[in-house]
């Protein structure tokens, strides 16, 4: 157990994979908070696949202009050109065509993507660059070149994150009220662009195009399950990028499998960990969630029982009218939770609170009654109706009936109705 866990960390490959993958994954998980909560996944999947021609064309500048077989700031700048060339043209094509921004995206980085599959065929005596490596990575075999670029990227987009901390912020939630208090929205958007770009470009060449997509988008994805705040969002998104690289290198090493895989994976079972367990966005806390749920039909109906008996009401008479099968003492329990109904020996009594919403359901019942009245309805059927029209109050249909109506004081029975400023 001992050789498992520390033999691995003895090998200076998984040393330097350790390091270069847990740089790409913090950055890439700072990073990708603000791209996911800005609906920017499919930029991020564009951006990685067009880099294949930047690189080529980086490649092939240095080797006929230079005479290098390979050149990493080359290749790096190549890179960055072709993800500026990517951002651009989807901009162009969205702003100037009726295709939608997803639209563009998909034509943009596919056809970029497909130009530098082109460029790497019809030059491939001048560009070496193996594209499934390209695709896939290769983690294991990191290069220290890659580790400085990987480092000196990392520091330069987190300071900028860390510097415009607020305005990206408000600019996520609220790019209204950033445009209104004079922050360059458009400006931030590019910047982070830019920002993405650079994560990307300095991550592919140590762990592939799927790789570098997936460290983006799942532990910010796994993030986001467990908070509501972008401060921590981030700082657990880096968390489970690192705990994914960590997790999936060690996968690799005792499964003998691909690294970016390995990690990949790690990092799936891991949102899917937390997908189930997430104390309140995840699917055991939805299932209990939905489990004690009350039906707003049943509400109603209790509040109108208690208003009608108009007096201490016991469970009986609650019961006698009110058809929820085996969850009514559960409905109960949460309506004195809510402060709607106090609970003593005798029964159950409306608070002033649910009292008025009480009235509100009996206005509604009494305006449906009155309305199926006017329309034909059959007078033995009017009470049975309206009991099921009286749950739709959305949108101003109460008030609605009520203007219709020219404001009516009584139901077809007699009985008044309650007035709106007694309910409001």
């Amino acid at each position: 157990m001992y050789d498992l866990f520390i033999g691995p960390l003895r090998e200076i490959y998984f040393q330097k994979a350790l390091i270069g993958g847990s740089i790409v994954a913090i950055v890439a998980g700072v990073v990708g908070c603000l791209v996911v909560l800005r609906r920017m996944a499919f930029l991020g999947d564009a951006l990685s696949h067009a880099m294949i021609a930047g690189v080529a064309g980086g490649y092939l500048v240095m080797k006929l202009l230079f005479d290098f077989e390979a050149h990493a700031p080359g290749m790096l700048l190549g890179s960055l050109l072709a993800a500026v060339a990517t951002v651009a043209l989807i901009s162009f094509v969205s702003r100037i065509s009726r295709v939608k921004e997803d639209t563009a995206i998909g034509i943009m980085y596919t056809g970029i993507f497909a130009l530098g599959v082109v460029a790497v065929s019809v030059f491939r005596h001048y560009i070496h660059i193996d594209l499934m490596h390209f695709i896939m990575g290769d983690i294991l075999g990191v290069a220290d070149s890659d580790l400085w670029a990987g480092a000196f990227v990392a520091a330069i987009v987190l300071s900028v994150i860390i510097l415009f901390f607020r305005h990206f912020q408000l600019a996520t939630f609220d790019p209204v009220m950033a445009a209104s208090i004079g922050l360059p929205v458009l400006v931030l958007d590019y910047v982070l662009t830019t920002c993405v770009s650079l994560v990307v470009v300095s991550a592919v060449s140590m762990v592939g195009v799927i790789l570098v997509v997936g460290l983006l988008i799942t532990p910010a994805a796994t993030a986001y399950l467990l908070s509501d705040r972008l401060e921590p969002m981030m700082i657990l998104s880096a968390f489970f990028g690192v705990t994914s690289v960590v997790g999936g290198l060690y996968m690799c090493v005792w499964l003998d499998s691909a690294g970016g895989g390995a990690i990949m994976l790690f990092c799936t079972l891991q949102f899917l960990l937390v997908l189930a367990i997430a104390p309140k966005y995840g699917l055991l806390a939805r299932w209990l969630r939905l489990r004690n749920l009350v039906p707003q039909q049943v509400t109603e109906d209790i509040l109108t029982t208690i208003l009608r008996y108009n007096r201490e009401t016991p469970l009986t008479i609650v019961r006698q009218y009110v058809d929820s099968g085996k969850g009514l003492n559960r409905a109960l329990r949460q309506m004195v939770h809510n402060g709607l109904l106090l609970k003593s020996e005798g029964g159950y009594t409306l608070t002033e609170e649910g009292c008025k919403e009480a009235n509100n359901v009996l206005r509604a019942h009494r305006l449906w009654e009155k309305y199926l009245e006017n329309i034909g309805t059959p007078k033995d059927r009017l009470h049975t109706t309206a009991h099921h029209l009286e749950h739709i109050r959305e949108d101003g249909t109460v008030e609605y009936l009520d203007e219709k109506l020219c404001n009516p004081e009584h139901d077809p029975h007699g009985q008044k109705i309650p007035n709106c400023k007694l309910v409001a």
